[in-house]
């Protein structure tokens, strides 16, 4: 933790979180009674905390409005290239802290709650987290928008506004419970319902084919409803905008042939419709091909395509004529990226568009198309990829699915010129998978209608071109790209660490906050860090057996959510929770182990344990982490890594010095070579006597007294058909520790790493892959550039 604030670091600490001026806090403080009077109908003796909340949320909300409405005026008169960032997930965490942060507010809201007689820290913990997302993914869309706002990117992120988000996770009698997250209850202050953009969405239905051409009738039809929720830059006066779909049913929904008695039940029928945007499908880097999960991922692409295409149409701010009629132009202002697979149907749905509606030629259509398109993959794992059956297709979108077996056709005529003869690579080329039920790889889908497609760390973008998409590289080596993941500074330093930013800020000024290489310069400069709070069974074993022994105490802290159907993944934290259970209680091990499971592991939850943390577990098998990004906020806030040479962890190891990390474990080539020569956790087990006890003692209830075969699935899995090989990096993970502990005790050697850590974090900042996108996907330019403030006269 940093040492205490010296008076001079209280003064450069004014200029990180914002200057409380007089003027300032007093307008703040008017503003607050204002709302907490006219907003929220309350005075001072009935209000409640909550009250007090939105009170503060809304004033803080009032600095962003002019600032929004400008940043839109702003665009529509330059009429910039813009990116849609489509994405199943954002996982927004909270919102009133982050805003004061890239507004500059902190100080002043600190200085006029405190005035008020309230604490600003209980007010920000009554905000619900916003839940949209299951983990990574989500997370690294919300970092992103950030971002694209701060680096002055006209970007729009779209997505579903899902009434529940990913479940509150509750343990009992060790167990994880899920509860419904029901984050509007108490409404939300950051959103704005935009009921004028509502628009229509089409199930089910038939094609015809006329001389006018291709018709999709007698369709379903569910409104799209847009909430916009705004997004700041860091200090820019930037604020983009977020716009999250709701399904609301059309009036007329079922009533159009209701006999008696049918109007009651037309009206509560409606809630079938409004259920595409009732609830996240809590499912991470695992498919499920239900047909709830393929309308919420075909909603969110057909109200959005209908809003690109009217913004692209609509010319300067506030007029509605159309301007521009021929799309033709449409790659030159619209990037589109889809956040995986989840919104490929933005494929055919733009072809649909091109085609039947603006009735291009296919091949000025499928131009059009692909330079606007671009595709992130984010994982290699066989059970993530989606591939969607075609009689689901055939009866929900059966337009799409013509549009896709022509995508496919014209594609594998062009395959099969280029490779004559080799039906094999076309079998395994193909959009469409035959087998007992017919699927379409969404995957291919987006590779093929795309013009750019990467990876996100380069050891995962390096597996995709020689693995999963390796005929595909072969014939457009172009098309397939590198974009490490990041991590946005504001949120994961500067709001979640203060202490340490403003150490920083100290040493080497606050312009590392939008330019996060100049860590840089920290090499050169003396940083005095002091250790912070501490961040299994071979650890328990050691003490037990030599109990006098100098141990290095450690707090072992493990977070995350199983998805409800994931038996395995629920059976392992009930064996994290068991192993606690024992440990935490055994007196001869006292204090120098604890086991801790994080409940409700969540972005407001690892705000507060990452710079809490030492040491950073970064422990997958090689070549199975596309990239991870967690890695990145605990290297950015002082913990050491030990970790596999897998997902971003290898460039980490690059930029920091690989001495400054403590790497183990097998390689990818040396996981490629076990498949080849077969891999036998049996060997393991009775080669390393710890190990087999281990294992032992979970198999025989030493940690389930009550039930003694209850881990017995596990010891199974682990002994016979673990795909991941984890025995194979047992021993070498082992030694590994024992190095961890040796440094820790020198508490010198351990802070000159950790400078050494966070001086390298520059390439993990999501402004650095930003940026690569705009420059090397979407053909904009970043700016560092402030626009005007609402007060500012008109440029």
């Amino acid at each position: 933790m940093p040492k205490p604030l010296t008076d001079q670091d209280k003064r450069k600490q004014i200029s990180v979180r914002g200057l409380a001026g007089v003027e300032n806090v007093s307008d703040l403080k008017t503003n607050f009674n204002r709302h907490l009077h006219f907003t929220l109908v309350k005075d001072r003796n009935v209000a409640t905390k909550r009250d007090y909340y939105f009170a503060l949320a809304n004033t803080v909300r009032d600095h962003l409005v002019g600032r929004w409405i400008r940043t839109q005026q702003h665009y529509y008169e330059k009429d910039p290239k813009r990116v849609y960032y489509l994405s199943l997930e954002f996982y927004m965490g909270r919102t009133l802290q982050n805003t004061m942060v890239n507004l500059a507010l902190e100080n002043a809201c600190d200085e006029a709650t405190y005035q008020l007689g309230l604490d600003m820290e209980e007010l920000q913990d009554i905000e619900e987290d916003a839940g949209l997302g299951n983990g990574g993914l989500g997370r690294l869309a919300a970092c992103f928008l950030d971002s694209m706002a701060s680096l002055g990117l006209a970007a729009y992120g779209y997505g579903i506004r899902y009434e529940f988000g990913i479940f509150n996770q509750k343990i009992v009698n060790g167990w994880q419970v899920e509860e419904a997250d029901d984050w509007l209850r108490y409404g939300n202050p950051w959103e704005k319902a935009r009921p004028e953009y509502m628009r229509p969405v089409h199930f089910y239905g038939r094609v015809e084919h006329t001389p006018e051409g291709v018709k999709w009738v007698d369709t379903q039809v569910v409104l799209a409803l847009p909430y916009d929720t705004p997004v700041p830059g860091y200090r820019n006066n930037v604020v983009n905008t977020m716009r999250l779909w709701s399904a609301k049913a059309p009036c007329d929904f079922n009533l159009k042939d209701f006999n008696v008695g049918g109007y009651i039940q037309a009206v509560l029928d409606r809630n079938l419709a409004e259920n595409i945007s009732r609830v996240l499908y809590p499912n991470d880097n695992f498919f499920e091909g239900k047909e709830l999960r393929l309308k919420q991922e075909y909603f969110v692409v057909a109200a959005t395509l209908q809003d690109i295409v009217r913004r692209f149409k609509s010319s300067k701010f506030g007029s509605t004529e159309v301007v521009r009629v021929d799309l033709s132009t449409l790659p030159d202002k619209v990037a589109i990226q889809l956040n995986d697979t989840h919104p490929a149907m933005a494929i055919p749905e733009l072809m649909r568009i091109l085609l039947d509606t603006e009735h291009q030629t296919w091949e000025k259509a499928w131009d059009i198309c692909t330079r606007t398109c671009a595709y992130t993959n984010h994982t290699v794992l066989p059970e993530a990829l989606e591939r969607w059956p075609t009689d689901l297709l055939q009866n929900l979108l059966p337009r799409h699915l013509e549009i896709i077996y022509e995508i496919n056709r014209r594609h594998l005529e062009r395959i099969a010129k280029l490779y004559p003869g080799d039906h094999d690579r076309l079998r395994r080329m193909s959009l469409v998978e035959e087998g007992d039920q017919k699927k379409i790889n969404m995957a291919h889908l987006c590779i093929v209608g795309s013009h750019a497609v990467n990876g996100v760390a380069r050891i995962h973008s390096d597996i995709l071109k020689a693995t999963l998409f390796k005929d595909f590289y072969e014939v457009e080596p172009h098309k397939f790209q590198n974009k490490t993941n990041g991590i946005t500074p504001r949120r994961w330093l500067v709001m979640c660490n203060p202490g340490l930013a403003e150490v920083i800020a100290e040493r080497i000024g606050e312009d590392y906050i939008r330019d996060l290489d100049q860590l840089k310069k920290l090499l050169t400069h003396h940083l005095s860090l002091s250790q912070g709070p501490l961040s299994f069974l071979p650890i328990l074993r050691s003490i037990k057996k030599e109990p006098n022994k100098n141990w290095t105490p450690r707090t072992i802290m493990i977070g995350g959510k199983a998805a409800p159907g994931y038996h395995t993944a629920k059976l392992i934290i009930r064996l994290i929770t068991a192993i606690g259970e024992i440990v935490n209680h055994d007196t001869v091990v006292g204090d120098r182990l604890k086991v801790i499971f994080l409940e409700n592991y969540k972005v407001t939850l690892a705000e507060k344990i990452i710079p809490a943390s030492d040491l950073s577990e970064q422990i997958s098998t090689a070549g199975t982490e596309a990239s991870g990004t967690g890695n990145m906020k605990f290297m950015l806030n002082g913990a050491l890594t030990i970790g596999t040479m897998d997902g971003a962890n290898v460039e980490m190891a690059e930029e920091a010095g690989e001495e400054n990390l403590f790497i183990f474990g097998m390689r990818v080539d040396d996981v490629d070579a076990m498949d080849k020569s077969g891999y036998d956790a049996m060997d393991y087990y009775n080669r390393i006597p710890e190990l087999k006890q281990a294992m032992d003692q979970i198999a025989g209830g030493f940690f389930s007294p009550d039930q003694h075969d209850l881990f017995k699935d596990i010891v199974n899995m682990l002994l016979h058909h673990d795909r991941f090989k984890v025995f194979a990096d047992y021993e070498a993970y082992i030694k590994c520790q024992e190095k961890v502990n040796a440094l820790y005790k020198n508490p010198k050697e351990w802070t000159k790493m950790v400078i050494h850590n966070i001086a390298g974090c520059g390439k993990f900042s999501s402004d650095r892959t930003i940026s690569q996108y705009a420059r090397e996907i979407w053909g904009m330019e970043p700016s560092l550039e402030r626009i005007p403030a609402p007060d500012d006269p008109r440029q």
